[in-house]
């Protein structure tokens, strides 16, 4: 079940679960959350995903709002990595999501803003379990035949609250936490 934005408002107080939300989305619209682009960066070289190790490719990053940039134009067949200026924190334990309701665990499925597909750009975006926490990172891609212009600081994707039905093995833990957008080195995948 969808967790209402209002009600996730409401939960902040005591969980911060999503922190450094633009103004506008204390009203909310819908059911979930605008998120905004806050750093872009390319990669480079290769990547390796192995059955117990693993290895992203170096990245580049090429444009960060707290240094004050404005813009980056994604040209067709570009790809980047984008970094969100807001930062998610969920419990790695049950919490009560609505009142007289059992505890459940909380996760998060991000959409791209509409605009984003009009526009040919695909954002690509996994769900998020219980027990991350930190900025989260999509893949973008120019799929159309137009340069793609983006403004830091834009809204690209719509964050929405869930439960979980049941229990886990455990929450997440993994290497990722914080907010992380490559891995340095090879390391081995817990």
């Amino acid at each position: 079940m969808i967790v209402s934005a209002t009600r996730i408002l409401e939960l902040n107080e005591k969980y911060r679960l999503i922190s450094n939300l633009d103004e506008r989305e204390y009203s909310p619209e819908g059911t979930g959350f605008d998120i905004r682009a806050g750093e872009i960066y390319t990669i480079k070289g290769d990547g390796y995903l192995g059955v117990k190790d693993r290895k992203t490719p170096e990245i580049e990053k090429v444009a960060d709002i707290s240094r004050g940039d404005k813009k980056f134009t994604l040209m067709p067949g570009d790809f980047v990595l984008v970094k969100t200026m807001e930062s998610v924190s969920l419990p790695s334990e049950k919490i009560v999501a609505e009142e007289g309701a059992k505890p459940s665990f909380l996760t998060i499925h991000v959409y791209p803003r509409s605009t984003l597909q009009r526009c040919g750009v695909h954002l690509m975006a996994t769900k998020t379990d219980p027990g991350y926490s930190g900025e989260l990172t999509f893949g973008m891609a120019n799929m159309g035949k137009s340069k793609f212009e983006l403004d830091l600081g834009a809204r690209i994707a719509n964050v929405v609250f869930m439960q979980v039905a049941g229990d886990l093995h455990r929450a997440y833990g993994g290497q990722w936490n914080g907010g992380r957008v490559a891995a340095e080195k090879v390391e081995k995948q817990i």
